[in-house]
């Protein structure tokens, strides 16, 4: 869900923040925030959350922990990445007090941080938050080596294949190829199913198989643009596998959900998607749902495992909240063991805390944890910069259609075009 992470298209051109800034302080009036309490009585604790289904129930429980020391109450953000983005952004340039509690996406931790809107994580909220909580959600709530965010639910796409076309799941992309090319010239169901489309999703494929190839995007210090050889080597997958007659024809314009509807009416033999396509399945069409299996998103190298993207939401607690001990205390709660098992049975979100996994109640819900927990632990993390919007953004630009990517040029044009969007940190949509 993330997140999702891979809805956040057609994405408007950034400005900088100085500009945005003055323009969101003319919308503080119409984006005025719900209460967050008086100076006596109980305080109510905003949280700013994407959609989830169950998570009203997390935060009664939560309340009811607190025992009327304060009220967390649940504003529902849009549905869209982009338009949750957006909404906060602009609140929290016009230094709203009403915002207390943030969900992020995992790729907007270093953004809010740099713009000092969140606040960081110490003492003892830090020390609970990074004890058993796996290294890569971590990885993303962090900026400048402090802790910003509490990974609440983190996400992994899997291979989804049909065991009725493919008796063994390939290990590498180049051998995920050639089985659909057979199975093409068989006259079965063949096509490898994965986004295309200009956005986040596209970016997401390529990170993929750029860390799979051991390539770096941008330097750890996340200031400089790299594209070394191991990115190269991904361009090169990339467009191999958009040229191979495997894809479907609407790949250039594929998101998500519809991958999942075209490979649950039986169009596909292979799907690269994240985990909630298993339970839609389940409902959907029960007889192919029982041909389905799923294993590591394949590789580059046959001896080297693949490194897939993660995504997720963070927990922040906003700078201008007037509440922040309550604060972080009702996102500790949301956050905690008992309530990411429960979401992640109720919600099908991935928890972000190890020991959740090895939960007797997770095996029914997620037959398939030990991939993704098997992909967790040996993660690919998008580039970790304030800019990554803006790189996100030009890089969905230049990378699609993937057909038309010519390795060594298309390194170069991504290279110049990220140390662009490197200078344009803490931008506004």
């Amino acid at each position: 869900m993330t997140t999702n992470p891979d809805e956040a298209a057609d994405r408007r051109r950034p400005r900088f923040r100085a500009a945005a800034a003055a323009a969101a302080l003319t919308l503080l009036a119409p984006l005025a925030a719900c209460g967050s309490g008086g100076d006596s009585g109980t305080p109510t604790i905003n949280l700013y959350y994407p959609p989830e289904q169950n998570l009203q129930k997390v935060v009664d429980d939560c309340n009811a922990q607190a025992q009327g020391r304060y009220q967390i109450a649940y504003r529902v953000l849009p549905r869209q990445a982009d338009d949750q983005r957006v909404q906060m952004v602009r609140r929290l340039a016009a230094q709203d007090p009403g915002m207390d509690v943030l969900g992020l996406d995992v790729t907007w931790t270093q953004e809010f941080a740099s713009a000092n809107w969140i606040r960081e994580w110490t003492g003892q909220a830090k020390a609970e938050v990074e004890q058993g909580t796996l290294a890569g959600p971590l990885d993303t709530a962090r900026y400048e080596g402090k802790l910003y965010a509490a990974p609440k639910n983190t996400n992994v796409q899997l291979l989804w294949y049909r065991t009725d076309l493919v008796p063994q799941p390939p290990k590498t992309w180049d051998e995920m190829i050639s089985a659909a090319q057979q199975l093409k010239q068989q006259g079965k169901a063949y096509q490898v199913l994965t986004m295309g489309a200009q956005y986040e999703g596209l970016v997401v494929l390529y990170n993929t198989l750029a860390e799979s190839a051991g390539g770096k995007i941008i330097s750890d210090d996340g200031k400089q643009a790299v594209m070394d050889a191991g990115t190269v080597k991904a361009l090169d997958q990339l467009r191999k596998f958009a040229t191979s007659g495997v894809t479907s024809p609407s790949f250039t314009n594929a998101t998500e959900d519809p991958v999942r509807l075209e490979f649950q009416s039986g169009a596909g033999a292979f799907q690269v998607n994240w985990p909630f396509v298993y339970p839609a399945m389940q409902e959907a069409n029960p007889d192919l749902a029982k041909q389905v299996k799923w294993a590591r998103v394949p590789g580059i190298d046959p001896n080297t495992p693949s490194k897939v993207t993660i995504g997720g939401v963070n927990m922040a607690v906003s700078t201008y909240s007037k509440h922040p001990a309550e604060s972080f205390e009702a996102a500790s709660c949301i956050r905690n063991a008992k309530n990411q098992k429960f979401s992640a049975v109720n919600d099908g979100v991935p928890p972000t805390i190890e020991q959740v996994y090895d939960d007797p109640e997770m095996d029914k819900a997620y037959p398939m944890k030990d991939t993704i927990l098997e992909e967790l632990k040996e993660p690919a993390v998008r580039p970790l910069t304030p800019a990554y919007q803006s790189i996100s953004t030009v890089m969905s630009a230049i990378l699609s259609p993937p057909s038309g990517i010519r390795p060594e040029q298309t390194a170069n044009e991504l290279r110049d075009a990220i140390a662009d969007a490197l200078e344009s940190k803490g931008v506004l949509p």
